[in-house]
């Protein structure tokens, strides 16, 4: 069974196509890209069908990421499907949570730096769209940072019972 975790943030142009391909790195360097989709999209359409802005591409690329990326909308419909869904900011948090059918649903929801624990308490990931480079740069390590602990909570869910992670893809 396939887990799948979507990232998702607000255009899906900047920082959830950033951490997608950072995830997609980290699990594909523990070997689990067979047993892990990893996917983003934005709260809001404005930018479906673009690719990822140039300067989230730019800093993939000099750090050695992928960066192929085609913005889409995140849908409601989506959640029955989906393991975890990372949000990278609480305003996504807040958003994720009003387009979730059920509790269930609403309880996959988790914030990217929840899994860093050196983040200490502001747990958002800024938006670097409005400034320069820097501001990539920094969402970069922010990702990375965050990756380790996703991807071991990420291999802790595969390790239970898939009965149980079917049961609560459907509630």
């Amino acid at each position: 069974m396939t887990y799948r975790v979507c990232f998702v943030c607000t255009g899906n142009i900047c920082r959830s196509p950033m951490a997608e391909h950072v995830f997609r790195a980290r699990v594909a360097e523990a070997g689990l890209a067979g047993a892990v989709e990893v996917d983003s999209a934005g709260t809001g359409g404005w930018h479906e069908g673009d690719g990822a802005d140039p300067r989230t591409v730019a800093v993939l690329d000099d750090h050695g990421y992928t960066s192929e990326h085609t913005a889409r909308q995140f849908r409601a419909s989506w959640f029955p499907t989906l393991d975890l869904v990372i949000a990278l900011d609480e305003g996504h948090v807040r958003e994720l949570r009003r387009l979730a059918p059920t509790p269930a649903q609403a309880a996959k929801i988790r914030l990217l730096r929840s899994y860093d624990p050196r983040a200490g308490a502001g747990l958002d990931v800024p938006d670097p769209y409005y400034g320069g480079r820097e501001g990539f740069e920094d969402c970069l390590e922010m990702v990375e940072a965050a990756s380790e602990g996703l991807l071991a909570a990420v291999r802790a869910a595969l390790d239970d019972e898939p009965a149980e992670r079917m049961e609560e893809r459907s509630a």
